[in-house]
């Protein structure tokens, strides 16, 4: 069999066994925390999101682990690239997204000020392992703050709480058990089958192992999240479909980040040039770019959702551009600047403008 075919065939057979790895270890560590009598809010708002994360952080572990630093880091950062624009883009498509839970809309702050932080600490051209340590202790705080603040409220959260499945209830502790060490099994060896598959693949195309972890292995490993948001789209839990990627993406940087950094040791875990002057802010913008929405208790409509999946095309297509096209790289980047950008600006300031009309004519009436 070609080389190049059974990279690709390492590549899907590790995507496949992610997705069923995280649903072995989700059920069998959701199984665990019901017997030891965690209540189910706490064990929504952790170990369920967890489990969605749980692909992300296996394969970027594995990348350090295989000298892979590029594809470490750039699988978590187009993780959270694919899941503003395609898993919240495809999700509106199903069902328009009406932000309404208090519990979402103060995690999209939390989540622009992380991403920004990890952008200076990456800026370096390498994020150390105190950097880890830092994210690993703001993952602890906030998890914690997270649940005070649900339990304060948790009429608020309701609709945004990851749901128990109730055959994880009915399992036993030693049939939990052994779901955990499955899921951690499979999730182990998908995450190998992927790593590898994806190396092979960036040798034979001759692109970087960074421009492939930011397509193939991001869009793989974000799987669960799109499969979790559509679903709860089509069950008319937008809030859980918004707070399903708000959360994953606090995860991939807070957990999947900080421990990747904290295992790469002295030495640190390198952050490419490129990644660092355009995929990071790129990060950094999508999620600035749905705080008008999330902030003014308005919605993403179907043809906003449509926009992000364009959006998505073309970052795609600039990936793409300099390892097939590059003469038209220039021009395609010059569009993108001085028309694609100004118009979503445009637009999303017009419907700031449209909605706080609205609001002051409500209160008017009132």
């Amino acid at each position: 069999m070609p080389t190049f075919i059974l990279s690709i065939l390492e590549v899907l057979l590790g995507i496949v066994l992610l997705f069923f790895g995280g649903e072995l270890f989700v059920q069998g560590s959701v199984a665990i925390a019901l017997i030891f009598g965690i209540p189910q809010l706490v064990i929504g708002l952790t170990v369920v999101s967890l489990g969605t994360s749980a692909p992300e952080l296996f394969v970027s572990l594995r990348s350090v682990i295989a000298g892979s630093d590029a594809l470490a880091v750039s699988n978590v950062i187009g993780s959270n690239i694919f899941n503003v624009m395609v898993v919240l883009g495809s999700s509106a498509l199903v069902l328009p997204l009406k932000v309404e839970s208090r519990l979402v809309r103060r995690d999209v702050p939390v989540l622009l000020a992380v991403s920004t932080a990890v952008w200076g600490m990456a800026s370096t051209g390498r994020l150390t392992w105190q950097s880890g340590l830092a994210l690993f202790v703001a993952l602890i705080i906030n998890s914690v703050w997270e649940i005070r603040t649900a339990r304060e409220e948790p009429e608020e959260v309701e609709d945004a709480e990851p749901e128990i499945k109730k055959e994880s209830a009915n399992l036993g502790f030693s049939k939990a058990t052994f779901f955990l060490l499955s899921g951690i099994l499979v999730l182990t060896i998908g995450s190998n089958l992927l790593v590898s598959g994806a190396s092979s693949t960036a040798t034979f195309l001759g692109v970087s192992e960074a421009v492939i972890g930011l397509t193939i292995v991001s869009a793989g490993t974000s799987m669960p999240e799109l499969i979790t948001s559509l679903v709860a789209a089509l069950k008319g839990r937008t809030d859980l479909a918004i707070g399903n990627v708000v959360g994953s993406s606090l995860l991939n940087q807070l957990l999947v980040l900080g421990s990747s950094a904290i295992a790469s040791g002295i030495n640190g875990l390198t952050v490419e040039k490129i990644l660092i002057q355009k995929d990071l802010p790129i990060m950094v913008l999508t999620t600035l770019a749905c705080m008008p929405i999330f902030w003014t208790r308005g919605r993403i409509s179907r043809v906003e959702g449509g926009i992000l999946l364009t959006l998505y095309l073309l970052y795609l297509i600039d990936q793409v551009l300099p390892e097939t096209l590059p003469t038209w790289q220039d021009e395609f980047r010059l569009i993108i600047i001085c028309i694609i950008i100004p118009s979503v600006i445009i637009l999303m300031s017009i419907q700031m403008l449209i909605y706080w009309k609205h609001l002051k004519r409500t209160s008017n009436k009132n």
